[in-house]
């Protein structure tokens, strides 16, 4: 069996650097890790996880709170983000799924994860906040919490965006679809109103509806409502990409043509935007951003407990995706 010995001969170091190189550790020179874990690889060397967890106190296991099925395809991307970067860290991912009889934080426990991060869930709940307060390290995705660190999309910013295009374009009769009630959605509500007034916008109550995330079908019927309006709006903006697909095809039945009779504007960015045609007008998430900044915080709580570093909020921006539908 080969052991970091026999690797720090071959590579002329010493078994710290070898130890420090292959659990990720800063302290050794980029190139030279590089080559050590290249060497290792070569040799056939496999840690041994539990003589890790032993010597560390730790499991190298990282938690994923995600309740509902995975089915969108930028959670699936966040998801990819966050294991690619937590497995260049020498960390694992396990799904933290909740059993009957104990919570989320008796399960991450049980399981031995080293932290969590809540991804998806009903993030008010009294389970989900006493996870995210407890001596358990967690980093939140998109959702700001007072006892735990959080990374977030900036909303105010990817409204203000898609309404500056807009308005940009000569629209001055926008409306927004958005999705179901909860933190996300308030925030987007609260900055396309903010964005509107900026730009001496009125906007209708009757401009803003109520949908569901991912649902073309209720997003269908949401424009039906808007098109049957005396004043009908010029340019809606959709909560996500996929309830574009609705919107496009109530339009069609409508008789109606994007962009030259009304405009249209998803939310996302994900590869659906990409092959529609004419090409969807849409604001792209900097998912690689997120589930990296969502690692690298939680590994600092993980590894510098005693630092007791101070819980932060960080904000991640993405970019306007210009295409034919706005």
């Amino acid at each position: 069996m080969v052991t970091l010995k026999d690797i720090a001969t071959i590579c002329n170091v010493s078994v710290a650097t070898v130890s420090r190189a292959l659990n990720g550790q800063s302290e050794v020179n980029g190139n030279t890790a590089k080559r050590i874990r290249r060497i290792a690889r070569e040799m056939g060397y496999l840690p041994n996880a539990a003589a890790r967890t032993l010597k560390t106190n730790r499991s190298y296991n990282i938690g994923i709170l995600y309740e509902d099925e995975i089915h969108h395809e930028y959670f699936s991307l966040l998801i990819d983000s966050i294991r690619n970067a937590a497995e260049k860290k020498g960390y694992d991912i396990t799904f933290l799924h909740k059993s009957t009889n104990t919570s989320y934080y008796e399960h991450a426990r049980y399981r031995g994860l080293d932290g969590v991060v809540i991804l998806q869930a009903a993030f008010h709940t009294p389970e989900i906040m006493q996870l995210a307060g407890s001596d358990l390290p967690c980093v939140a995705i998109d959702y700001e919490y007072e006892c735990c660190s959080c990374v977030v999309s900036d909303h105010y910013e990817s409204m203000n965006r898609l309404v500056q295009h807009a308005y940009d374009k000569g629209h001055r009769k926008i409306a927004f679809v958005h999705g179901q009630s909860g933190y996300i959605t308030q925030q987007r509500v609260n900055a396309f109103y903010k964005s509107c007034a900026t730009l001496g916008i009125t906007v209708p109550s009757e401009y803003i509806r109520p949908a569901a995330y991912h649902d073309p079908g209720s997003a269908s019927t949401e424009t039906k409502y808007l098109l049957s309006l005396d004043e009908r709006p010029t340019c809606i903006l959709y909560a996500d990409d996929y309830s574009c697909l609705g919107a496009l095809t109530q339009l069609e039945r409508s008789g109606l043509n994007v962009p030259d009779d009304i405009c249209i504007a998803g939310y996302d960015g994900i590869m659906l935007s990409t092959v529609l045609r004419p090409k969807l007008t849409t604001y792209r998430q900097d998912v690689q951003k997120k589930g990296e900044t969502a690692i690298e915080l939680l590994i600092e709580g993980i590894e510098s407990p005693a630092e007791e570093r101070p819980h932060r909020i960080v904000t991640v921006s993405g970019a306007l995706q210009p295409g034919g539908t706005l």
